[in-house]
């Protein structure tokens, strides 16, 4: 499944993942399970398990992971199970294999086919400047 992703980041073609994007500073394998609180500054990717909340810059978790609590990240990309909210500055992508049981708040949002959203989606979008529809009378 991450073949392509990995083979178009080598490219440049996946900016959260290209030669140029930050690294990969945090991994949680599948044979983790973390009860409590995880911030990790950079990326994180999970294989394993974690119950409790999770926040980081970048937050990528495997068909494998599982998430029993809320993320909040600037990018999320969900291949595995997420039991909670998911709270993005900018994209939350749900993969093919992806499952959220729970709200999606996010400026973008990317669902494969396949992936599976239970519950709420807000679109955040970037705040305008207000523009006055009325013109202004000349004197």
């Amino acid at each position: 499944m991450f073949s392509k992703t990995i083979e178009k980041a080598e490219k440049g073609e996946v900016p959260m993942l290209s030669k140029n994007a930050e690294k990969l500073e945090s991994f949680v394998g599948s044979n983790a399970r973390i009860k409590g609180e995880m911030t990790v500054e950079g990326t994180l990717r999970l294989d394993g398990t974690i119950e409790g909340g999770l926040n980081a810059d970048c937050v990528i978790l495997s068909e494998k992971a599982v998430v029993k609590g809320d993320i909040a990240a600037q990018k999320i990309v969900i291949g595995g199970t997420v039991e909670g909210n998911l709270r993005a500055k900018g994209l939350v992508e749900i993969q093919s294999n992806g499952r959220v049981l729970g709200g999606v708040f996010a400026q973008k949002l990317s669902v494969i086919e396949g992936g599976e959203i239970n519950g709420k989606i807000e679109m955040r979008m970037e705040e305008s400047p207000i523009v006055d529809s009325e013109p202004k009378a000349l004197n």
